[in-house]
């Protein structure tokens, strides 16, 4: 072997070699000041868009496999880390309210990062939830509320989101694989999100309880801005599931080594249209 050869091995293994996410860290130009000490390393791509990097989406073709757990919460079934994030999700149930500690890239683009606690059905559904976020966190974390094909870090979906900077959204992927599209209300948004910072006055109005309803193919966003009766937001969607799929709730910290908490409360899951409340 050369020595030509045996410096560009020595320095393949240098680039390829395990780090820890505090060295990647210590690098100008690193993606990951959100990343503690010892946290696991992603893809260069997963992480959030900041001064120093541009989030982008996954490669084509890229997937993980679900990790799921057939262990029933509360009124679901089970649970599973969409698209197996990094680090591992769990959740708990106590006194009406689901705690879910969950790391996940995005749940955005071609694929999806989050934990999610689910059942089967089929028909119409009407869920909603209280949303809190005892720990703070990354402020473009997301709790969700999900209809989804499969299991799949691609699949078909419907989902409305409370993001922790306030944005609410109705969101869908058409067809596996396709990217998400969104309908997008900045209620009480503090900023750091496309569009810009909302007023001052308007962070009284940071949502806390959203829902979703799914009647034949049409899915709405219900909100509830400061306690009042739900009232739909927004233009519907026009997604079809086919039955059976996946209904139940979920959390991506939009870090995806980095595990947040989010909180799920006075949970309404009938499989029925009209009774998001």
């Amino acid at each position: 072997m050369s020595i030509a050869t045996r410096v560009g091995l020595i320095a393949l293994a240098a680039l390829t070699a395990p780090v820890s996410a505090q060295e990647h860290a210590d690098v100008p130009g690193s993606s990951l000041q959100n990343s503690p000490p010892g946290a696991p390393i992603a893809p260069e791509w997963a992480y959030p868009q900041s001064t120093t990097h541009t989030q982008v989406g996954p490669p084509p073709g890229f997937h993980r496999e679900s990790r799921v757990e057939t262990i029933p919460i509360g009124v679901f079934e089970a649970q599973a880390d969409v698209g197996a994030a990094v680090a591992p999700g769990a959740a708990s149930f106590a006194n009406g309210t689901y705690t879910i500690r969950s790391a996940g890239y995005n749940v955005w683009y071609t694929r999806d990062e989050f934990r999610f606690l689910f059942r089967k059905m089929s028909g119409d559904v009407s869920m909603a939830a209280d949303i809190a976020y005892p720990s703070g966190g990354f402020g473009d974390h997301k709790a969700l509320l999900v209809i989804r094909q499969s299991l799949a870090d691609d699949a078909k979906e419907a989902f409305v989101a409370l993001h922790g900077d306030g944005m609410i959204h109705l969101a869908q992927r058409p067809e596996p694989g396709k990217r998400i599209s969104d309908m997008e209300y900045r209620i009480g948004s503090r900023g750091g999100l496309p569009g810009g910072k909302s007023p001052d006055s308007l962070v009284t109005l940071h949502a806390k309880r959203i829902g979703i309803e799914k009647k034949g193919d049409q899915f709405t966003l219900w909100v509830s801005e400061q306690g009042e009766p739900m009232h739909q937001y927004g233009a519907p969607i026009t997604l079809h599931v086919t039955a059976p799929f996946y209904v139940g709730i979920g959390f991506a910290s939009h870090l995806p080594g980095v595990a947040e908490t989010a909180t799920l409360s006075n949970l309404v899951l009938e499989n029925r249209a009209g009774r998001v409340r």
